[in-house]
């Protein structure tokens, strides 16, 4: 067997992506903390509620409660084949005036699944975090480009002018609306409460010998932990659905990755934007020219990742059987703690490349007057229209001209933007071709030179997004425009 840290599998999540501070939440040593953390606070409840428990044992827990020794629980762990009853041995042995008051009147699932909500709802806080850092970054893009012209797609190929500030514009609000979904599983998110094992709350009815105390109980256990809201009921496990309502969540964070990514990669193929290169990064081992987009593929795979875990959730939801069923568990360890780490290791990726993003504004002017004369055939259309011509035949003219010019450029081999004068193979020649055309004759044909000014109101929309739905999330989220990106290469 293996023995030397090197020759173990280590995640590429926690080695390669995802931040310290998450990786952390879900780390062995957090989790066992946590199951103290509500362990001490039933203790605590249980004492104000009358129950013979000393104010020395409630000492000697919140004394015991950091002292985490791994080796000793899974010693117990081989013995009892039972990893909560291990860490509850191991507390035991830390506070052993305290021992025989340690979990009363609760099963498993009282310290598992209220320990497990905390790490939820703080994975959940860091998400928000770096979720409104993504935002506000994509944000500053749009409005320094606002205004910058840029050729448009729709099934990726050429459609009207836009703006690159538009087109940050619509990355961001994708983000922002996984924000305010992020943000709101956190603040909805209840404790399960202490409900013994099948929900029925028998023990602690015996312990304490009436309905009101066991309200009282489960009121400042929740309060102690953190938690305005309770689940109002349970079985053994605070229903399964949760879990799902939160990987799917994450899954639309994954698919706002995976937009922004594959954006950014077609834009890379045409050299009109690139993820930021550090000093000395290689591209290609082969080629050393390339600039492949590394940064954006890695995102990419993540959030594919992440987009399947979310059937993963739901299929452990709809199989719980009754009260309760283990089968959630090994699942769960898995699907929640990767779904998180793969997400935070994606979202520095986004932020990173969206600080850094590398705009080549000549190259958007040259790939916009190569396509130009095409782009303008809408506006020509609308102007020979409204001035007495038939919208069909002069559609129907547009269309072969254009079909014309754009088979010259395929036969040319190259593609270049017209020019006066010019009459060279590669050269669009639409606009030769339909002043020649006598249905074209009134057409003004100098408001069509610039197409910087046919991206209609795209930098007002900008400006409109940023005021009405950005500044609202500053005053709640500002702070987290200064996280620090952390993923190691």
């Amino acid at each position: 067997m293996p023995t030397r840290s090197d020759d173990l599998y280590v995640s590429p999540l926690v080695a390669r992506n995802a931040s310290a501070a998450m990786a952390q939440l879900f780390s062995p040593r957090h989790r066992a903390l946590q199951w103290r953390r509500v362990w001490l606070a039933l203790a605590e409840s249980q004492r104000e509620l009358g129950l013979p428990i000393s104010s020395r044992q409630i000492a000697a827990l919140r004394r015991a409660l950091p002292r985490i020794d791994l080796a000793a629980a899974a010693r117990h762990e081989r013995r009892t084949r039972h990893d909560l009853m291990a860490h509850l041995h191991a507390f035991g042995d830390a506070a052993p005036i305290a021992r025989g008051i340690l979990h009363l009147g609760a099963t498993s699932m009282d310290v598992v699944d209220n320990a497990d909500l905390c790490i939820l709802r703080d994975a959940l806080r860091l998400t928000r975090d770096w979720l409104a850092a993504v935002v506000f970054a994509l944000a500053e893009l749009a409005r320094r480009t606002r205004g910058m012209a840029c050729l448009g797609y729709t099934h990726y190929q050429a459609a009207q002018p836009t703006t690159f500030g538009k087109r940050a514009a619509l990355w961001c609000r994708d983000f922002a609306e996984d924000l305010e979904e992020i943000d709101r599983l956190e603040r909805g998110l209840a404790l399960r409460g202490v409900r013994g094992a099948t929900g029925t709350q028998a023990g602690f009815l015996q312990l304490l010998g009436s309905a009101a105390k066991v309200r009282r109980l489960e009121r400042r256990v929740a309060d102690r932990l953190g938690f305005a809201r309770v689940e109002p009921v349970t079985g053994q496990t605070y229903s399964r659905k949760i879990d799902g309502r939160v990987m799917a969540a994450l899954a639309g964070v994954a698919a706002s990755v995976h937009k922004f990514a594959n954006d950014v990669r077609l834009l890379a193929h045409d050299r009109e934007a690139v993820e930021p290169m550090a000093p000395g990064q290689i591209g290609s081992s082969a080629m050393p020219y390339k600039r492949n987009p590394m940064l954006m593929e890695r995102a990419t795979g993540l959030s594919r990742f992440v987009i399947n875990l979310s059937q993963s959730a739901w299929q452990t939801a709809a199989e719980q059987w009754l009260e309760r069923t283990l089968d959630d568990s090994s699942n769960k360890r898995l699907i929640v703690p990767e779904g998180f780490l793969a997400t935070d290791g994606m979202l520095q990726l986004v932020l990173h490349t969206a600080r850094g993003l590398v705009i080549h504004p000549n190259v958007l002017r040259s790939r916009l007057a190569v396509e130009w004369p095409f782009l303008a055939t809408e506006a020509i259309l609308l102007e020979a229209a409204r001035d007495g011509g038939d919208r069909q035949d002069l559609h129907e003219r547009l269309r072969r001209h254009s079909l014309a010019a754009a088979q010259r450029m395929y036969e040319g081999g190259a593609a270049r933007p017209h020019s006066a004068g010019a009459n060279r193979s590669g050269t669009n020649d639409l606009w030769d071709r339909l002043k020649a055309d006598p249905a074209f004759a009134r057409t003004r044909w100098e408001r069509l030179t610039d197409p910087s000014k046919h991206t209609g109101l795209a930098a007002q929309q900008v400006d409109a997004f940023l005021r009405d739905v950005i500044a609202p999330l500053r005053r709640r989220f500002g702070a987290a425009r200064r996280l620090p990106v952390e993923f190691s290469v």
